[in-house]
């Protein structure tokens, strides 16, 4: 068959997404810290964009985030542009450095310049690693050993256990593998103590010792008996040992005030606080949603490349105008891609309230099944739409602070015929393992007996599962013999 080049027309339909289309889109699913760092750097990238500044204090309103047609909202734009340009003016970071609060003399100026600035003040807590090459560096080493502790330290991780191998350590160092031992027994005697051990029998074993209880019951525990500790075993222990049952629990009692993760409190998580993107207040016997938008910028368009553009500055080349029209088309987008943003998670949140209006009323145990294609056919939009809208998004209501996702739960049935939220049921076991006696845990199937006298017809492995998610424990797990 011989190979020959043709051209052929073809007709089909297919969907293009255009770049602002993507941006959209993007903005949909970012969380609100991501939202104000991506607007953050749009502002550093189009020269167009910048943050407007606010003569007062507005008070929060019920929807302030109307999406106006292209035309108006340019106009839109223009007016906010307007605004504050005497202020804008003004170089406030010099004004304020200069300006001494503790005085008006020229000595006291000069005694304010001669104090450390606030970086100079800052600190931050040390990690595991500068502690222990602190102590290195105040120790007894050969060059060699100091090499090899260095390495050992560069290894563990943040529970401090040591990850890498003695084989593999001497094998980077090119040192002689019995000259690694040693220097780890030494590194192993550092605070806190069993940092650097291997496994979690080591490093309990490390502390034990430290206490002054070598030949002791609790440290043949934890040497013969580690595994039957795990499960609780103690009877066949003080069968094993031929000591008494109290004998054990008391070690078993030490055993657990050890601390299994001794590189933990120098930990680098900080803790992260979330800011609501929205709040739903209860005003007398109605639920009224309102954005948060504290804390974002306020963007608005130059007046400098807006009057450039118009011929008010000047007048600009051909392609000078050609990049100004293209910066502002991206900026105006943004703008609008913002506010769209907004506007969709109230909308959600509107309906949300609708349909969870019980669990605002009365709490978690009358939340109900919902599904995003609820939603979605209530205000006319997309299931994915729903979805990246719920995503890292937070709502601060009278029962406390949730992600939009967490309104979204399967339904179970109820002995009654009817249907409850999966996030209630999980909330009826947590409530009813807080409940239970230490000493006598509850299995699953007597969890499952105890929730359907409440009409909730459930089977047992759910119940597991639901429970493992919870992060609770087993029954043998949580029982408690002191």
């Amino acid at each position: 068959m011989a190979l020959e080049i043709r051209q052929q027309l073809k007709l089909s339909q297919q969907l293009v997404m255009t770049p602002q289309l993507q941006q959209a889109i993007k903005l949909l699913q970012l969380s609100r810290m991501e939202l104000v760092d991506m607007v953050q750097q749009e502002l550093e990238e189009n020269p167009v964009l910048e943050e407007g500044m606010d003569l007062e204090e507005q008070e929060p309103r019920e929807e302030t985030t109307e999406v106006a047609e292209p035309e108006t909202f340019s106009e839109e734009v223009k007016e906010v542009a307007g605004e504050n340009e005497g202020l804008a003016d003004i170089d406030w970071q010099t004004y304020l450095e200069g300006y001494n609060l503790g005085g008006s003399t020229a000595d006291s100026y000069e005694e304010d310049d001669d104090r450390p600035s606030f970086e100079n003040l800052l600190t931050k807590k040390g990690s595991l690693t500068d502690h222990l090459m602190w102590q290195l560096g105040l120790s007894r080493f050969t060059e060699e050993e100091r090499r090899v502790a260095a390495e050992i330290i560069g290894n563990l991780d943040e529970d401090g256990y040591l990850k890498a191998t003695l084989e593999e350590i001497s094998d980077i160092l090119g040192v002689e593998a019995e000259k690694v031992p040693p220097v780890l027994e030494k590194v192993q005697d550092f605070d806190p103590v069993g940092v650097a051990c291997r496994n979690l029998q080591e490093c309990l074993l490390k502390q034990v010792r430290h206490l002054g209880m070598e030949g002791s019951l609790v440290e043949t525990i934890l040497r013969d008996h580690i595994a039957e500790l795990e499960t609780r075993k103690y009877p066949t222990i003080a069968k094993v040992q031929g000591v008494s049952l109290d004998e054990v629990l008391g070690a078993a009692k030490i055993i657990s005030g050890l601390d299994p993760r001794p590189g933990r409190p120098y930990s680098q998580e900080d803790v992260h606080y979330i800011t609501p993107d929205i709040f739903v207040y209860k005003i007398s016997d109605e639920y009224v949603v309102v954005l948060n938008d504290e804390g974002l910028p306020n963007l608005r368009i130059s007046t400098f490349y807006r009057q450039a553009l118009s011929g008010g500055g000047g007048g600009v080349d051909q392609k000078a105008g050609e990049y100004i029209q293209e910066k502002l088309r991206g900026a105006l987008w943004l703008i609008k891609s913002i506010h769209q943003r907004q506007r969709t998670i109230y909308k959600v949140t509107k309906s949300i309230v609708k349909f969870q209006r019980e669990f605002f009323d009365k709490g978690i145990e009358h939340l109900k099944p919902l599904v995003l294609r609820d939603v979605a056919e209530d205000i006319e939009m997309h299931e994915s739409t729903i979805s990246r809208v719920t995503t890292s998004k937070y709502v601060q209501t009278p029962q406390g602070l949730f992600e939009l996702k967490y309104f979204f739960n399967s339904g179970i049935s109820t002995t009654e015929g009817s249907s409850i939220a999966s996030e209630s049921v999980k909330n009826r076991i947590r409530d009813i393992v807080a409940q239970e006696n230490p000493k006598k845990p509850y299995s699953d199937q007597k969890i499952v007996d105890m929730l359907r006298q409440h009409g909730i017809d459930i089977a047992r492995r759910t119940v597991t599962k639901y429970r493992e998610m919870l992060g609770i424990g087993s029954s043998t797990e949580r029982k408690r013999l002191f």
